[in-house]
């Protein structure tokens, strides 16, 4: 026997997901089928799976699952994603609504077009944690224009937690970096004992920030929501920017504000819908 499973295929700035509404059709073994699902050659194609379910803490709740399998806490241009779901597919009147993610509750601002639908959404991503020791293996647990060893080079950069780690790097030409196998081994550096996202950062003349990622668990990914949150702290703490960013990376434009007054990262940004499908699973 086999199961009918309605999906939602979207992307917020090029990082593309497969999204499921999990009360109407759920979940078992979201791990294997975000492998599955997110193969761009055998299945429907994405950089994962996200899960979009009830909760009882806010008006939704998301869990988001890496095209390896492995589990995310947050994902910034997925929570935009998951506010024009909501609200387009009218589970929600509301243009404020309520994330809850592994990494915290969201609040998610909703802008509509002349259609009716939402175009783009602001995020209240919450403060930027600069000390983890968990995540960041220094003897205080931060990194702050340091330097980390890793495939036999050595980078200076900065890791930034926002929900979920970030080790970013300021160079002078992206062209010169091998975003695969540099990226890789970074992420798996031995002072980040749960892996990190990386990004490589070069400012422009126009005072925007060109970025290329490499995900924890996705490999290279057109756009990361907390990625472009991560640079925008970084660039801040080292001089490269003030409280306001503009990150331009692969798959589109992000802007991100740290704003004083409650010292939160707020991300703006588009959520796009790319099409609806129906696939099967074994019962």
């Amino acid at each position: 026997m086999k199961r009918i499973i309605r999906f939602t295929k979207m992307h917020g700035a090029g990082n593309d997901y497969v999204y499921v509404y999990t009360p109407d059709y759920p979940i078992d073994n979201p791990e294997a089928l975000s492998v599955l699902w997110s193969d761009r050659h055998k299945g429907i194609g994405g950089d994962g799976l996200i899960l979009i379910g009830k909760s009882d803490k806010a008006d939704f709740s998301m869990r988001i699952f890496n095209n390896d399998g492995s589990e995310a806490m947050m994902c910034g241009n997925g929570t935009r994603c998951v506010a024009k779901f909501v609200y387009d597919k009218k589970l929600t009147d509301k243009t404020v609504v309520t994330l809850e993610t592994l990494s915290g509750i969201k609040v998610l601002h909703l802008f509509t077009g002349n259609d009716g639908l939402v175009e783009s959404v602001t995020v209240d991503m919450g403060e930027p944690v600069l000390a983890n020791t968990v995540q960041c293996a220094t003897p205080d647990g931060a990194l702050r224009d340091g330097e980390v060893v890793a495939g036999g080079k050595t980078y200076r950069g900065t890791y930034v937690c926002m929900g979920n780690p970030h080790f970013v790097i300021f160079v002078d030409r992206l062209a010169d970096i091998d975003l695969t196998a540099e990226g890789r081994a970074l992420e798996h550096a031995e002072v980040f004992p749960e892996r990190c996202n990386i990004e490589f950062v070069e400012p422009q003349a126009d005072g925007s920030l060109r970025v290329r990622v490499w995900e924890r668990g996705s490999g290279i990914t057109m756009a990361c929501g907390t990625g472009a949150c991560a640079v925008a702290t970084a660039a801040r703490l080292t001089g490269h920017a003030g409280n306001e960013s503009h990150i331009r990376m692969d798959g589109g434009d992000l802007h991100i504000e740290w704003r004083e007054t409650d010292n939160h990262i707020y991300m703006t940004g588009p959520a796009t819908t790319v099409f609806e499908g129906e696939i099967s699973i074994p019962e």
